[in-house]
């Protein structure tokens, strides 16, 4: 277990984190999510003992740490990173030769780890023949090819196309299963962090905040639908309608905006209508009140404080969703 307790950090004493306690738990897959500025980068470093807290303590195993022993055991790779002179093999080698493994593994994990992340090509390039995303796969590899206990990546995926990032997150999924790694992962990607990771938290000036994970489902798309891109998709006990050409694993989301709210079916266009209870009514910024609704599964709308009071909303009481097959976003 690598965490934060009691941190606050300070850059020429302004506070830049303020976290009470931020845990990556053994062979977890953690993500960070948040915008420019909010303290991810600074909490990576944190973690990867490159940068002792102003304030609190950072703990391995229960144990608060600051040494190079445990620096061995977790590896940060930064959003730009660097690599060394000489070539990608000579790159992925070092670390396995300053451990004093023998030639014929680090030639097994060489080869393993770059065939995993796609850049078998590249072995024999240096630096300067690279993409910035080619780059950033090249310093994945090389951290996962030393094996730490914790991985933590910083923007991984900010450089590189869709097929590489899909590669990226493939390789850590697998890493994952093959051992415990424990992976925490900052990214603005609100999309990624939720497609490859179990927990997702947001940080916002330097705190952690909620994330909201609303009417984000994970699915898999049939190869063909109804009518056009338009396919019908088991969510729970109902059947989302999206339009979309995609097919396979995929990511529904909803934004709670785009829900209309009524207490009874409405004369719409509207390809999805589901009529359930709501669970809770939440006041979370002025103005605005968060629907929390069963309606076979959990969905969360968002209506204006009149609009809630003009039509009687109370927990336990019927509601009606609907939502346009183009409001639903897939990913």
């Amino acid at each position: 277990m690598l965490e934060l307790v009691g941190v606050r950090h300070r850059y020429d004493g302004r506070v830049v984190l303020d976290i009470e306690r931020f845990a990556v738990p053994p062979g977890a897959g953690v993500a960070i999510v948040g915008p420019n500025g909010s303290g991810k980068s600074t909490l990576l470093r944190l973690l990867a003992l490159l940068e002792r807290p102003t304030q609190g303590e950072v703990r391995l195993d229960g144990v608060a740490v600051a040494g190079a022993a445990a620096r061995r055991r977790i590896t940060l790779v930064e959003q730009r990173p660097v690599l060394l002179r000489g070539t990608i093999r000579e790159n992925l080698e070092f670390g396995l030769q300053v451990r004093g493994i023998r030639r014929t593994e680090v030639n097994r994990r060489v080869e393993n780890v770059a065939a995993r992340l796609g850049i078998t090509a590249l072995l024999r390039r240096r630096r300067h023949e690279l993409s910035d995303g080619e780059v950033q796969r090249v310093a994945v590899a090389r951290a996962l090819a030393v094996e730490p206990d914790v991985l933590l990546l910083d923007e991984p995926a900010s450089s590189a196309d869709r097929a590489a990032a899909q590669t990226l997150y493939r390789a850590l999924a697998e890493e994952r299963a093959r051992r415990p790694l424990a992976v925490c992962l900052a990214s603005h990607q609100l999309e990624d962090a939720y497609r490859w990771a179990d927990d997702v938290r947001a940080l916002a000036e330097g705190r952690l905040s909620p994330v909201t994970p609303e009417n984000l489902f994970r699915v898999e798309l049939p190869a063909t639908g109804s009518g056009g891109d338009l396919k019908h998709v088991c969510v729970g006990t109902i059947e989302i309608a999206a339009t979309t050409d995609k097919t396979g694993p995929a990511i529904l989301a909803v934004a709670p905006t785009d829900i209309f709210v009524s207490r009874e079916p409405l004369a719409s266009s509207a390809r999805n209508v589901f009529t359930g209870r709501v669970t809770r009514l939440t006041h979370q910024r002025p103005g605005t009140v968060q629907v929390t609704a069963d309606v076979g599964v959990e969905l969360v709308a968002v209506v204006t404080e009149e609009a809630a009071r003009d039509l009687g909303l109370t927990p336990g009481g019927p509601v009606v969703f609907s939502f346009k097959a183009s409001a639903v976003r897939v990913f």
